[in-house]
């Protein structure tokens, strides 16, 4: 069937209701939110056909991108978890689209200027995480040889004569910046070397991707990638990986209300650093194969700080929050990259919990009088972390802005239901 971007939005106006639960049954993991956007990107670079399985059909920024994938030229269909991209007419060069926009915005202007050598798209949307500059993402195109340039509220580039490999420093570890070069320096002439850049599992996926497409891409560690660029992509068939992040929503939801929770698809080689810290705040965490059982009460305080991978996500802090929030003891968090991410603690505060922020760290006073309250989910994993809060809180929890959490998780409202959560929809 086709995707409908129409979809997006339709759950705005709405509230999720969370009341007392525990987490009991089996789930499995989706597709990664983090990769599977950069997958679609990375079609651009192809006429061929390209097939996504295990693809999550239900995340409002993976339906938004395919939006813009048509907006470009591309006409696709999803049937049983697979999304199958084929091309009806060369991307245009400019992306038309008056719908929400994604930070994934930044991808597809690389995908654009290498493959037609121009592109021109709107502002970069996504979570509100205090400053994200596109500086990076202009210093990758610009080193590749196109010149970049904002008219208005657009991001704009061109290399009329095509992009040329080049050596490239990243001053800090940028996902997007990374993701770019990779995306770009594939149809560029010659060699791309990236200095310093950030590889985690969504680099190295979106890296053999590319491989498997033609290019030639070699990952030096942490240190360096090393991409040759191709004349021509081919299309493949590929499995989007598993998503850590709801792997980690899982694991975290069945700890905190003492839950019995059997996940499949397990990403463990994606989580050891993460999941040494669950340990030690006393989570039981037993593997067998790609499945991991998760058992729990009341957990221990935790002292975390965020950092490149294999290091703790960024985007992991809010659930950690809400593992601290019901520990015994203060938690302290934190987050080297976006040091704005606390916002979320004045909603935290809604529910009965104490929290400062003092020197770029948040300190969290474990409680276990949590209560229900009118919340809002300020960005897609602080809903996450408020829902998990209301499944442990007295009485009633109300998240406005829910939407927020469909942009990252695939069926989260169903899966959440099958595994015991009283939750629910209201306008």
């Amino acid at each position: 069937m086709p995707v409908q971007a129409d979809d997006v939005g339709a759950s705005e106006a709405r509230f999720l209701q969370v009341s007392r639960s525990r987490l009991v049954g089996q789930v499995r993991v989706s597709g990664a939110k983090n990769s599977v956007l950069r997958l679609l990107a990375a079609s651009l670079l192809t006429p061929e056909k390209i097939v996504l399985r295990n693809y999550p059909d239900k995340l409002l920024d993976a339906i938004v991108h395919v939006g813009m994938l048509e907006a470009l030229g591309k006409r696709c269909s999803v049937a049983d978890g697979t999304l199958t991209i084929e091309e009806d007419r060369a991307p245009a060069s400019e992306l038309v689209w008056d719908g929400r926009s994604i930070r994934n915005t930044l991808l597809i202007l690389g995908a654009l200027v290498a493959r037609t050598g121009a592109g021109s798209v709107p502002m970069p949307g996504g979570c509100n995480l205090g400053e994200r500059k596109t500086d990076l993402h202009e210093m990758v195109l610009s080193k590749l040889g196109a010149r970049v340039w904002w008219e208005g509220e657009r991001l704009c580039a061109e290399a009329p004569n095509g992009l040329t490999g080049a050596d490239i420093v990243l001053p800090l570890r940028s996902t997007g910046a990374t993701e770019n070069a990779l995306i770009a320096g594939s149809l560029a002439r010659g060699t791309t070397r990236l200095w310093n850049p950030h590889v985690r599992p969504e680099i190295l996926d979106l890296a053999a991707f590319l491989t498997r497409m033609g290019a030639n891409i070699v990952v030096h560690g942490q240190e360096s990638i090393e991409i040759t660029g191709a004349e021509r992509l081919d299309g493949i068939t590929h499995r989007v990986m598993p998503d850590n992040m709801e792997a980690m929503t899982w694991v975290i939801g069945s700890v905190v209300t003492g839950g019995d929770v059997e996940i499949h698809d397990f990403p463990a080689q994606d989580l050891e650093v993460p999941l040494i810290f669950l340990r030690e705040s006393g989570a039981k965490i037993f593997r067998d194969g790609d499945v991991a059982i998760v058992r729990s009460g009341r957990p221990y305080p935790v002292e975390i700080s965020t950092g490149p991978y294999p290091g703790i996500n960024s985007d992991m802090q809010p659930l950690f929050a809400v593992l601290g929030a019901c520990a015994r003891g203060e938690s302290r968090i934190v987050d080297l990259r976006f040091a704005g991410r606390y916002a979320y603690l004045r909603e935290f505060a809604r529910m009965g919990i104490e929290s400062d922020v003092r020197d770029g760290t948040a300190h969290i006073h474990g409680s276990a009088a949590i209560r229900g309250a009118e919340v809002r989910a300020l960005d897609l994993r602080a809903g996450a972390a408020l829902s998990l809060l209301g499944m442990v809180a007295d009485g009633q929890t109300r998240i406005a802005d829910a939407w927020q959490i469909e942009r990252g998780y695939d069926n989260f409202l169903a899966k959440a239901r099958a595994l015991g959560a009283d939750m629910s929809y209201s306008q």
